[in-house]
């Protein structure tokens, strides 16, 4: 049985998967990667040095657990997070550290960035922010040091696909998205790239996901254990690949990812465009688009607040305890995202939890909240979410979360904790190898689910939770009225 293999380059943690075109998962492996560091505040990189060897070492890692069945492997795909980007010299070694999706250095990049292409932005429904690539390129390039050695700048994922082709490679325009590459034109946005002293020369060639960057070199080979022919395709952003593997394929249906933020996404057939910038949209490789934003609220504040506890009891107190009588807005940093547009905000309660259950249970709550507004900001710029919701990432993993959230929105949810990025990234190798496409691969790959379904007691008191952080979020200012 032919087999694909899709690697998820998270800020963590790579993990991948060998999956047939059925959907069946054979073998899987994770490797740590090194924890970002903040030398300055606003300032969040990664050693970039450390992506390849990792990946590697996890790749024979899973080629030794399938043993002789690695031999069937056809393709390989990767995805990483949208907006962490480095810069290459020669022999396509990074030139210091990465500058991750969370780096905020580049306030003055970003509005040089806007104003410059101003127009096509719009077009887009683009908000152009610190926390995208193309900014982050700009700031590298402002350093005589790095941008006198510079011969590409790259997404994390061409980082890797690079070495598996043994040399510089293409890159797909879902990564490309947040550092300057028009989808709906399918070209750079030239006039941002001339303001920002960005040389196009230094660039990636932009293809479709899915499509073949090359085929894997020697070196790889013998450093992955991957069988020589296998195909590299190339992959998605994060929370576009998990969207793929919660099977959120068609027009109308959507997905939100649990992880330490919070991501939705859905698929629609026409281009949403959000003037405030908090709703973006990638473009699908069978001529839709794929509508959602990315909040800063999540499963970290959980990780961050709680971080020696046993969850699983919180969870079972938290859902014992019924709604809570604080409402919090749960974030760790500063900054919101989405679904409104806020540099300053932080996280606040209003009124005083009675102990820490009831401090657990508000942002459960909380991050429900925000997944709400979210779906309500999407569906008034024409992202109608239709039927169930599909729930993706560890914190899908979670009933009494999962029911707390259905009960919020008003509708099920599916959970599929199984739908990981890594998932999503084999989808998109198998598409055009083991499937014709990638409505096919997504159809035949993506994992089944648990519907849970809203609960009724609990909802009248939720929505009372709700309309009280809706208030206090247009007391702050960061919500509009109405």
């Amino acid at each position: 049985m032919e087999l694909v293999v899709g690697v998820d380059m998270a800020t963590a943690a790579v993990r991948i998967v060998a999956i047939d075109g059925h959907g069946c998962a054979h073998a899987q492996a994770t490797g740590d990667l090194p924890a970002p560091t903040s030398p300055r505040p606003g300032w969040r990189e990664q050693d970039a040095g450390a992506w390849w060897p990792t990946v590697a070492t996890v790749l024979r890692q899973l080629t030794q657990e399938l043993g002789a069945r690695a031999r069937s492997i056809r393709a390989l795909s990767v995805s990483s997070t949208s907006g962490t980007v480095a810069a290459l010299g020669a022999g396509m070694q990074p030139l210091g550290p990465a500058l991750t999706y969370a780096d905020q250095r580049g306030v003055a990049q970003a509005q040089a960035a806007a104003e410059a292409d101003a127009q096509r932005w719009a077009g887009l429904g683009l908000r152009i922010q610190p926390s995208f690539g193309l900014v982050k390129w700009a700031w590298l390039m402002g350093r005589p040091e790095i941008a006198e050695r510079t011969v590409r700048l790259a997404h994390a994922s061409d980082v890797v696909v690079g070495r598996l082709i043994g040399e510089l490679p293409p890159s797909d325009y879902s990564h490309a998205l947040k550092s300057g590459f028009d989808p709906l034109r399918m070209e750079w946005a030239a006039g941002a790239l001339e303001k920002l002293g960005i040389p196009q020369e230094l660039l990636p060639p932009i293809a479709a996901p899915a499509s073949v960057a090359g085929t894997l070199c020697a070196q790889a080979c013998e450093s992955t254990g991957l069988p020589p022919g296998c195909e590299v395709r190339l992959g998605m952003t994060d929370a576009c690949a998990a969207q793929l593997a919660a099977g959120a394929g068609e027009p109308g249906r959507f997905v939100s990812v649990i992880g330490s933020t919070l991501v939705l996404k859905g698929v629609s057939t026409e281009l949403i465009k959000d003037p405030s910038g908090a709703v973006y949209s990638h473009r699908h490789p069978d001529g839709w688009w794929l509508p959602g934003g990315a909040s800063s609220a999540g499963a970290g504040a959980l990780t961050h607040g709680f971080a020696d506890a046993n969850l699983a009891r919180l969870d079972e107190l938290a859902d014992a305890r019924g709604p809570a009588t604080v409402v919090t807005y749960p974030l760790v940093a500063t900054g919101e995202r989405f679904p409104f547009v806020e540099p300053d905000a932080v996280s606040f309660t209003v009124g005083t939890p009675a102990d820490e259950v009831e401090r657990y249970r508000a942002i459960l709550e909380g991050v429900a909240f925000v997944e709400r507004l979210g779906y309500e900001r999407l569906a008034a710029l024409g992202a109608e979410a239709k039927g169930s919701i599909s729930s993706a990432g560890g914190g899908s993993a979670s009933a009494v979360w999962t029911r707390i959230r259905a009960s919020v929105l008003g509708k099920p949810i599916v959970q599929k904790p199984g739908a990981s990025t890594a998932r999503g990234a084999a989808i998109l190798a198998a598409a055009g190898s083991l499937h014709p496409d990638l409505a096919s691969a997504t159809q035949a790959m993506s994992v089944d689910g648990t519907e849970v379904a809203p609960e009724p007691a609990e909802q009248d008191a939720l929505e009372r939770n709700f309309q009280r952080l809706s208030a206090s979020l247009v007391d702050h200012g960061w919500l509009g009225a109405g």
